[in-house]
């Protein structure tokens, strides 16, 4: 959706403010309407990934820029010698055509997931009701939740238009060219370097981030407001490893259920991460932290946070063996509690978009329509 601004050349402009402002459009004589145009993506997970493919399979060429060391986004998986933990998001649903059509380009990466278990604990961890047979199928990726959105990245990876372990740290007009971006990153060992000649810039980050961003950068001004009024909640995450319930005599350990919504002060999810398709049989589990929970103790230092979620795991599943392995791990903007409304923003006039799960919502699937859509209105 494109967000209307009135243009920030006057006349009456110094040379100082002209370089501060935005790139003017380019004149339609200098680039023909269908001449390949390169982007700058930042952001690999879902949607800055959906975003990507869409510009390249149009014919442009696009950079994405991800400060960590793979794709994915929440869509992560943590790796330990115990096996894997989806240690975001736990699974996804499928309802936009557009996007189970995508899904099959992914042979074998996608796989069912029997939640069918899921139980809805209260504070002491007893079953107070049982979820009713979804009407809709629980998928994960496989081998890991960071598989899927890896596939989709292997063509903008092989053509080197993925750039890992990269932030972008200001956005501002191209020196060299006058209708072009250029921006700032900072790679590993504090290293910055400035890439340039870019068309447009889509910020594929939580709205926080690309609010911040373009703060600092004092550019993309028509899309503050919109991205002022988008909430997202953090959240802790526990894993934890048990070895030892791999013994011929033990199936598992604890509840006879593998995933449960908790209404415990501090649990809002708990899964066992080998009841998924395509994982180890080490008997692990996954722990997410509710929104309130993880707000009051967002700073809190690791260990602190361990030892209370890892004793309110006890209360809620009854296992008190202790685990071979335990970790946690903060998402400060894990949930969206106030999405924009709609699938993307796009400023036209300044040639910069936002898109992201937090346009629509927070499922998998919101992320990958609003990359998508940002796609579509950069086209």
């Amino acid at each position: 959706m494109t967000v209307k601004t009135k243009s920030a050349n006057t006349p009456a402009r110094n040379a100082t403010a002209r370089k501060r402002a935005a790139p003017a459009a380019e004149p339609a004589s200098a680039s023909p309407a269908q001449a390949p145009r390169h982007y700058a993506v930042v952001g690999a997970g879902i949607a800055g990934i959906a975003c990507a493919r869409t510009l390249m399979q149009a014919g442009h060429h696009v950079t994405v820029f991800e400060k960590s060391h793979a794709p994915g986004g929440r869509m992560a998986t943590h790796h330990t010698e115990f096996g894997d933990f989806d240690s975001g998001t736990q699974y996804f649903t499928v309802r936009d055509a557009r996007f189970e059509k995508a899904l099959g380009t992914a042979p074998g990466r996608v796989r069912p997931w029997s939640a069918n278990t899921v139980r809805i604990l209260d504070e002491a961890g007893r079953v107070i009701a049982s979820s009713l047979p979804p009407k809709e199928a629980h998928w994960v990726a496989t081998p890991g939740m960071n598989e899927l959105v890896k596939q989709w990245a292997q063509p903008l990876a092989a053509s080197g238009a993925l750039t890992l372990q990269t932030q972008v740290i200001r956005i501002e007009p191209d020196k060299l060219h006058p209708y072009r971006w250029q921006v700032q990153t900072e790679g590993p060992g504090a290293a910055s370097r400035v890439y340039s000649g870019f068309d447009g810039v889509v910020l594929a980050v939580p709205s926080p981030q690309a609010h911040a961003l373009l703060l600092s950068s004092q550019q993309g001004k028509a899309l503050m407001p919109a991205l002022s009024g988008v909430s997202i909640a953090p959240c802790w995450t526990l894993m934890l490893a048990f070895p030892q319930a791999l013994q011929p005599t033990l199936s598992h350990l604890g509840p006879q259920w593998n995933a449960a919504r908790s209404t415990h002060h501090r649990i809002a999810w708990l899964a066992r991460e080998s009841s998924k398709p395509g994982r180890s049989a080490i008997e692990r589990w996954t722990v997410q932290a509710s929104p309130e929970w993880s707000g009051r103790h967002l700073e809190d230092d690791d260990e602190r946070v361990k030892a209370k979620l890892l004793k309110a795991f006890t209360e809620v599943t009854g296992i008190r063996a202790a685990p071979s392995h335990a970790v946690v791990h903060r998402w400060r903007y894990a949930q969206t509690t106030e999405a924009l409304g709609q699938p993307c923003l796009w400023d036209a006039p300044s040639r910069i978009g936002c898109c992201g799960d937090w346009c629509l919502g927070h499922r998998v699937e919101d992320g990958f329509v609003s990359g998508l859509e940002m796609a579509l209105a950069v086209l």
